[in-house]
């Protein structure tokens, strides 16, 4: 019986040892085992197989970094329990359909790295239960109709940096509650909005470094709980137009490294709920007015490095919300406070790598500078030279009143510009204005179009406040107004245009009704029309009744006083004749006017 007992013992120790995975029990001598998590890492190992003595529970089998050539049928069958498959890095080029069939349990795998240039049908075939795959940095050039068709609780998918120049609209059936999708360096040209649209549950969608040169107004129609789009590295894209995010209620929007020139302000104006919003690094020069007016949710903007020179005054109204605000890496000379609906809400400011000038524009930050979070960078002045290099925040507070005051502009050589000229010549307008800090100076037109040095066109204004204006049309006439602004106010000047159409010139009938009545106005006329004697009779007779009923209210009255009534007031009248034969015999004739009192 002792012996029994012992021999009993034995097996025991045996089993536990092939449990805690001793060496060269139930551990492949080139990997490393971890029996209480269930992993075997055979990492590196110059693998071109997977290797025999795996144990049948492992759960967590990382074989990346080897030289596995390809998967079978049957390779992974003695594994039913694998959770993750790490098989990234290898030299994989085939995958046979039915390899991972016996993992129903599998919820990772990665074949990040391989040489797998076409994935066919059935390949992922009974894994139900997957939820994160990646088949990037691959070969692949075509996804085919289905080919995910079996996961349908695949929540992430990997299938950038392939060699992917079309996808088939079918290729995502299937994936009914995919979350993110990154698709990135690759041949794409464009993007199927038929695909996309069978991922109704895709809330991220990531699109890197692709040369795709347009968005189209179907791509994300149909992906109605998208929430997180990003769109970087899209060398021919130059323009987001309006309708391209139609129908998204998109959280946040990041738009990096392309080539559009202007903020997308219509196709931002349907994203109300969008809360962070990324345009960095992308040629935009200027921020208008009222660009973000419709996002009343954001809360945080960048623009950084975004060759960013002006930000027009209220260019961030409508922002309520806004909690950090990135301008860093531009070429900005001043943020003026009538940029923002309020700037009582801002946290965080980046404006560093600015060439900032320190003047009363800057005289807000300047004064929240203990309390304004600027994200451990800290903004300095470019200019004046006094006070050149100098961080905002360590600006002493006597700096206040000797840089940080404006002066108003002043428009010089206020004398009358009076010009007359003849079709297609040039005229030009002087305006120079002083003030500090510097005004800008812009010129408004008889109809009313803004004039500055960016505008195209026969009007233009040169450096230094000239506007000049080539081949004047009779059109051009009317008055012009130079306008001078800064932080500290502004000042208007007058002049006015007159021009004569040309001697050779075949005139319109628009332009000859105008002509004809510019002439009228030159030349002398009769003072007065007939409206103008009718009315002037008019008046005249209800002036004379008027004094008659006011003087029968005084006989009237006086009678009373004296108690004396008479029955019988007559008046006479004689109405002048200015012609006719009865003037001219003297018969004008006495009209009575017989009134009697009560």
């Amino acid at each position: 019986m002792f012996h029994t007992m012992t021999c009993w013992f034995q097996l025991l120790s045996l089993h536990l040892v092939l449990l805690n995975g001793a060496p060269g029990a139930g551990c492949p001598a080139r990997c490393e085992c971890a029996p209480q998590l269930r992993s075997v890492v055979c990492h590196r190992r110059r693998l071109t197989a997977i290797p025999e003595g795996i144990p049948t529970e492992t759960r967590i089998l990382e074989l990346s970094r080897n030289r596995i050539r390809c998967l079978n049928p049957g390779d992974l069958a003695p594994y039913p329990l694998l959770e993750e498959l790490d098989l990234s890095e290898n030299i994989i080029a085939h995958v046979e359909p039915g390899a991972f069939g016996n993992l129903l349990h599998l919820q990772t795998l990665r074949l990040r790295g391989n040489q797998l240039k076409l994935i066919p049908p059935g390949v992922f075939t009974k894994l139900g239960n997957l939820t994160l795959l990646d088949l990037s940095e691959n070969k692949l050039v075509i996804l085919l109709d289905h080919m995910f068709q079996d996961l349908r609780n695949l929540k992430r998918l990997e299938v950038g940096d392939n060699d992917l120049v079309f996808i088939s609209q079918r290729a995502f059936s299937g994936l009914l509650a995919l979350e993110e999708l990154t698709l990135e360096r690759c041949n794409l040209t464009t993007l199927s909005g038929e695909s996309l649209a069978h991922l109704q549950s895709l809330g991220a969608l990531r699109l890197r470094y692709l040369g795709i040169p347009a968005l189209e107004e179907h791509n994300f129609r149909r992906l109605p709980g998208l929430l997180h789009l990003e769109i970087d590295n899209w060398p021919l894209l130059e323009e987001v137009t309006a309708s391209s995010l139609q129908g998204l209620n998109l959280s946040s929007l990041s738009v990096t490294y392309t080539n559009i020139s202007a903020v997308p302000a219509a196709a931002l104006r349907h994203l109300a709920y969008l809360t962070s919003l990324n345009l960095s690094y992308n040629p935009i020069s200027t921020v208008p007015r009222g660009s973000f007016r419709d996002l009343v949710r954001l809360r945080e903007l960048h623009l950084a490095g975004a060759l960013l020179a002006v930000v027009e005054p209220q260019a961030f109204l409508g922002l309520r919300q806004i909690r950090l605000l990135n301008l860093s890496n531009n070429l900005l000379a001043t943020l003026e406070e009538s940029t923002f609906h309020s700037v009582n809400t801002l946290e965080t400011l980046r404006v560093d790598g600015n060439p900032l000038a320190c003047d009363c524009r800057l005289l807000w930050i300047v004064q929240r500078r203990k309390t304004l979070n600027f994200d451990g960078r800290l903004p300095s002045c470019a200019t004046p030279a006094e006070v050149r290099g100098d961080a905002l925040r360590d600006l002493p507070d006597s700096t206040l009143f000797e840089y940080f005051v404006c002066r108003k502009p002043k428009i010089r050589e206020r004398r009358l510009q009076h010009v007359t000229a003849t079709e297609g010549q040039a005229v030009s307008f002087f305006c120079r204005a002083e003030g500090e800090p510097e005004p800008s100076v812009t010129w408004v037109t008889p109809q009313h179009r803004v004039v500055t040095g960016a505008s195209v066109g026969r009007a233009r204004m040169l450096v230094g406040g000239t506007l000049e204006i080539r081949e004047v049309q009779p059109q051009d006439s009317g008055t012009y107004v130079c306008v001078a602004s800064n932080a500290g106010g502004n000042d208007t000047y007058f002049a006015t245009l007159m021009v004569r159409p040309g001697a050779n010139r075949t005139l319109g009938l628009g332009e000859a009704g105008e002509l004809a009545a510019h002439n009228d106005t030159q030349s002398p006329r009769f003072p007065l029309d007939l409206t103008t004697i009718l009315v002037s009779t008019a008046m005249g007779c209800i002036t004379f009744l008027g004094v008659v009923l006011f003087c029968f209210l005084l006989l009237f009255v006086w009678s009373r006083g004296r108690g004396q009534h008479k029955s019988n007031f007559s008046v006479e009248y004689s109405f002048r004749k200015v012609d006719g034969p009865a003037a001219a015999a003297g018969q004008g004739g006495a009209r009575k006017f017989n009134m009697k009192m009560i």
